[in-house]
């Protein structure tokens, strides 16, 4: 069985060793991983954009996708989803190892994220229809903002915390969206194998956030959960009708399942080996995929 501080250990690498330093920028991305169905996207950097087709019926939707390392590695393919879909003028600026309030402004000294990739700063230049939020929930005080406040020494204190930087969020969005504000999107995590519990109770708060501010949910952790346990952790998966029609995806068809996570990652969903700077998954992933096809889809649900 592993000891609490050696597991806490394990996914401090985990969190800042797989998609690289949390203190560097994304640099310029490696080629999109393959999605069937979808086009290639533009060269991507920190800001990525899907530049809409002049052949749209619907105005297409301005997405800013922000978030941590889970971000980090699955913002090529949201959005290569979304342009392929929605014509989606797209945005993404995750930073490795950050919680909410790494993206709070009156935060730059103890942050990870510049003041230039703050939500609020962002949605003042990008005008976006919707800002999309990806956090694992960062309990175990990667990040100077959290001022030491982890889920293992105190719970109740890390829950309060939290929250109040959900809302603090929130309020800096619609500020800074003024009479166009924004529709959050949080997106709801998967299992957590070390702490069951802690991403429960951090989903119950993105949902007492969006039912309080009238935003949205996509609960991509359902897609990466067994059917019948949604919130029991597992590697490996049935695959999905989607996944048999595309075999890439169906990573071990004569057993019909599929790999989630690597064996030396059980938290991260890209099945390429860890980098030492932040970067999208450069392989298909079947995680991701399933991730980012629901936030696609809760979006186009709203979009209009």
């Amino acid at each position: 069985m592993r000891k609490p501080w050696l597991v806490g250990v394990l996914v401090a690498g985990l969190l800042l060793g797989a998609c690289g330093d949390p203190a560097s920028a994304p640099e310029a991305s490696p080629p999109a991983p393959a999605v069937s169905g979808a086009s290639q996207s533009p060269t991507s950097t920190t800001r990525q954009r899907a530049v809409a087709s002049p052949d749209a019926v619907a105005k297409p939707p301005t997405v800013l996708y922000l978030g941590d390392s889970i971000a980090m590695e699955n913002q090529k393919v949201l959005g290569q989803l979304l342009g392929d879909q929605l014509h989606a003028r797209y945005t993404s600026a995750p930073y490795s190892g950050t919680t909410l309030c790494d993206y709070l402004e009156g935060t730059a000294k103890r942050s990870l994220v510049p003041p230039a990739d703050k939500a609020a700063a962002l949605v003042r230049s990008l005008q976006p229809d919707f800002v999309v939020l990806q956090f694992w929930g960062n309990a175990w005080g990667y990040t100077p903002c959290m001022d030491g406040i982890t889920y293992d020494k105190s719970r109740t204190t890390y829950v309060k915390r939290y929250e109040a930087d959900a809302k603090r969020l929130t309020e800096q969005i619609a500020g800074a969206g003024g009479a166009r504000r924004p529709r959050i999107v949080w997106v709801l995590q998967g299992p957590d194998p070390i702490t069951p519990d802690r991403v429960r109770t951090v989903n119950a708060l993105y949902e007492a956030r969006a039912r309080a501010s009238d935003d949205l949910l996509a609960d991509a952790g359902k897609t990466v959960s067994p059917a019948s346990a949604r919130y029991t952790w597992a590697q490996y998966l049935p695959c999905t009708s989607y996944e048999h029609d595309h075999p890439a995806y169906c990573t071990q068809p004569g057993r019909d399942r599929t790999a989630l996570h690597r064996d030396d990652d059980y938290l991260h969903f890209c099945l390429a080996a860890t980098s030492s700077k932040p970067r999208p998954c450069p392989v298909q992933s079947p995680g991701i995929l399933r991730i980012t096809r629901e936030i696609t889809r809760v979006i186009s649900d709203h979009v209009g």
